[in-house]
């Protein structure tokens, strides 16, 4: 009678422990997803941004911003970073001083820095979010179960955004 306690305690705890592996599991796969969502979510306000920067660079007759956002748009994945930090570096001006039309006096027309201020918003919305699941999804990476079944190994490792907030 005692041995079939101990073998029964002793299936009991090994489903207990499968079962908490496979929840782990899941909540990882959610993470991952999660994570890469962010990323393509990120993307695309980051292209928006480029587009809208490139369609603002015509009427304010900028060179640079043109070059910037066409820089931007092209940049491969390896690239995206430091164009994304170029960018911002020549937005900021557009977006916080009064920029001269090549016409005549006044700032930059209020729908193109209106455009402007809320796609920068949603970049940095966007990465925001983006780095905040990437670092949870880190986190479980890191717990000794994942790491001892090796459960993320069909995930690739996320990896954090990091640009300089685009002040709007």
């Amino acid at each position: 009678m005692r041995g079939v306690w101990w073998w029964g305690s002793t299936v009991a705890v090994l489903v207990l422990v499968a079962v908490y592996a496979l929840w782990v599991a899941g909540r990882l796969d959610r993470s991952h997803a999660r994570a890469a969502a962010a990323q393509a979510a990120l993307d695309a306000h980051l292209v928006r941004r480029a587009a809208a920067a490139a369609e603002a660079a015509e009427p304010l007759g900028d060179s640079q911003l043109r070059w910037a956002a066409r820089v931007a748009l092209e940049a491969d994945p390896d690239e995206r970073e430091a164009a994304e930090n170029d960018l911002t570096r020549v937005l900021r001006p557009v977006l916080t001083a009064s920029h001269e039309l090549p016409g005549g006096p006044g700032g930059a027309p209020p729908a193109v820095r209106a455009d402007l201020a809320r796609a920068s918003r949603r970049v940095a919305l966007a990465r925001q979010v983006h780095n905040d699941l990437v670092r949870d999804a880190l986190s479980l990476r890191r717990r000794r179960l994942v790491r001892v079944l090796r459960l993320a190994s069909k995930h690739p490792v996320p990896r954090y955004f990091d640009i300089d907030d685009p002040q709007a």
